[in-house]
């Protein structure tokens, strides 16, 4: 569970850096330039999901609490939460009605996780992620100011963004039990 932990640690203080101490980032682009930056920042994002996966593979679930929804719930909120992933970085109108498409889709992600599972790396995980969404949304918001909607897409481009979420939720699915070592089934 330590490493868990401490993978979770570093990728909330790695991505809290941008929103809570420009400074710190600001000084790190000076002295290593912005390509220097990106590639440090990745890099340590990186190493944080590798903590993660193996803290997450290497803890013994012990049940905290009886799961409240079933998988199938779980699995068409992960598609909302996929959905609203694939919004941050494709057109879509859900940009017009959700200010962190990505962040929302995180939260999404989190809660269903949370509500599938009760034991204690499951907790750890989704609980903290989730907690780092939402105060990362806070965050950005107040650094970003008042909120600029995005313009509405085209039919063709909304369809577009809609499939290839779709497809990309497909592919995590498949990846699940080989990345999670659990079974979707």
């Amino acid at each position: 569970m330590e490493i868990l932990l401490l993978g979770l640690f570093l990728w909330s203080l790695i991505h809290l850096t941008p929103s809570l101490v420009q400074p710190l980032k600001k000084g790190w682009i000076n002295r290593m330039g912005e390509n220097g930056y990106k590639l440090t920042f990745s890099l340590i994002v990186a190493l944080s999901l590798a903590l993660i996966v193996y803290g997450w593979r290497h803890t013994i679930p012990a049940y905290v609490y009886t799961p409240f929804i079933t998988k199938p719930i779980a699995v068409a909120l992960m598609v909302i939460s996929f959905l609203l992933m694939g919004a941050a970085s494709l057109p879509s109108r859900i940009n017009t009605w959700v200010r962190h498409p990505q962040l929302s889709g995180l939260l999404v992600w989190s809660i269903a996780h949370l509500l599938a599972n009760g034991d204690n790396r499951s907790i750890a995980l989704f609980g903290w992620l989730g907690i780092w969404a939402v105060l990362e949304m806070i965050f950005i918001s107040r650094r970003e100011g008042a909120w600029v909607k995005k313009s509405v897409p085209s039919v063709g481009k909304e369809l577009k963004s809609i499939a290839i979420s779709l497809v990309i939720f497909l592919v995590a699915a498949v990846l699940h039990p080989y990345i999670a070592g659990v079974s979707l089934k």
